[in-house]
């Protein structure tokens, strides 16, 4: 299981206060007793999931595979975040898998998007469409120009056997669409919302696609839901009330979510979207950022141990990782690495994340919350990733706010509707 170590927050963390608001907010939770309740599907979700639609989401998978080696995932936030952290977390940068997974519909850059087409031109290759209402502005441009190429490609007919919708049960522009032309449909749930998504479909077909044992990614997500289903202050509620905490008493202002392998660069991303459009409400709210250490060392690192002290990290380490590879000797040793031979890059790795911690925590008097992971396969990764969405509602909700809306994106959309001229957005 996760455990999570405060031992190098330096800071005074009273759990024992914030044990009656736990209580009372897991209750509520469970109960559907506060604001956002209409989203809070995904709570019990890996034990509730439509057992049909996950048969048919791998018989679909399957028949990906076995008919193309290309899936377009055309999506944008928590329609794509979700899949892309855990096939890149799962199945690295260059899986040895042939089956390539490639994402738009998360940008309107024209420069990106003709690189894709560009790509897909004159192949076969199938398409999982991501959207609720099916009018998303990015995610249907995207869907309108892949699917314009795939049935140029490959004809209308052979074209909607391999297009899948995951959209509305019943309504929307997708939905219509899908019927008219035969497309297969899996159901994004009314309860729940896209950054909270990647238990269903939306993540699911993707990773299943990829070659991600999803069996074992929902057993973890239910391993976790009755682990930090309880109203004490579990290892959960512990990571949410110790942020809390650096906030509200201590007046960090950001969190940075360290990793430490560029395989989990997305994983971040994800975090941003969830805590960030989750808690970032009423002016207040932590500012969730990312980095990849080492690697980012070298860019930020000075700055997180002599700049400005408004942040604290959380670092995700990993305590057993699946592949290594060792030093090897050099007869003229003029790196002056011979006293590494023989020793493992995770254990390199390892050494480096201690180093840093000291270096953060103690010198630089960061506070450094640690979150232990044993593992990073699919149960892992699903264990943790409802982690994260659970303590994201309790953060939310100590914080006195709705998790589950987003007003402020819709202003942008708004402003943008306006300038491009779109009917009924006249008026600004």
């Amino acid at each position: 299981m996760i455990k999570v170590d405060l031992s190098n927050v330096n800071k005074e963390i009273d759990l024992v206060a914030y044990a009656d608001k736990v209580e009372a907010i897991n209750h509520a939770i469970n109960e559907k007793t506060l604001p956002g309740n209409d989203f809070l599907g995904w709570a019990a979700y890996p034990e509730t999931y439509d057992k049909e639609e996950f048969v048919r989401i791998e018989k679909a998978a399957k028949y990906i595979r076995e008919n193309t080696k290309i899936l377009v995932v055309a999506g944008i936030g928590g329609s794509y975040l979700g899949a892309r952290a855990a096939i890149e977390a799962l199945k690295g940068l260059y899986p040895e898998d042939d089956m390539q997974i490639i994402f738009m519909g998360q940008t309107m850059n024209g420069g990106y998007v003709k690189q894709v087409l560009r790509k897909l031109e004159g192949k076969k290759f199938a398409i999982n469409v991501i959207s609720k209402s099916g009018t998303t502005t990015e995610t249907a441009v995207a869907f309108r120009l892949l699917k314009e190429l795939l049935e140029k490609n490959v004809g209308v007919e052979e074209a909607s056997k391999l297009i899948f919708a995951t959209t509305d049960k019943e309504k929307g522009a997708l939905v219509e669409l899908a019927k008219k032309y035969g497309y297969e449909r899996f159901v994004l749930p009314d309860d729940i919302g896209g950054r909270y998504s990647v238990f269903t479909a939306v993540g699911l077909l993707p990773m299943a696609a990829a070659g991600i044992d999803i069996k074992a990614f929902m057993e973890g997500a239910k391993n976790a839901m009755l682990a930090y289903n309880s109203d004490e202050i579990n290892e959960c509620y512990k990571y949410a009330v110790a942020r809390h905490v650096l906030y509200k008493q201590y007046g960090y202002s950001v969190e940075m979510m360290v990793n430490y392998g560029l395989q989990f660069v997305q994983m971040g991303e994800w975090w941003k979207q969830l805590f960030g459009e989750s808690e970032g409400k009423e002016k207040s709210g932590l500012l969730p950022d990312s980095a990849t250490f080492t690697t980012d060392l070298h860019s930020l690192g000075q700055f997180i141990q002599d700049g400005s002290p408004i942040l604290f990290e959380t670092v995700i380490r990993e305590t057993a990782p699946a592949e290594d590879v060792l030093v090897p000797h050099d007869d003229d040793d003029l790196d002056h690495l011979n006293y590494l031979e023989g020793k493992s890059l995770n254990y390199i790795n390892s050494k480096a994340c201690e180093g840093t911690i000291a270096a953060h925590a103690e010198a630089g008097g960061v506070p450094n919350i640690i979150i232990d992971i044993d593992r990073y396969d699919a149960f892992g990764l699903g264990e943790l990733m409802y982690f994260f969405c659970r303590a994201c509602a309790m953060s939310a909700y100590l914080n006195g706010v709705n998790p589950f809306n987003q007003p402020g994106v819709e202003i942008y959309k708004k402003n943008m509707f306006h300038l491009l001229g779109k009917p009924g957005y006249e008026n600004k």
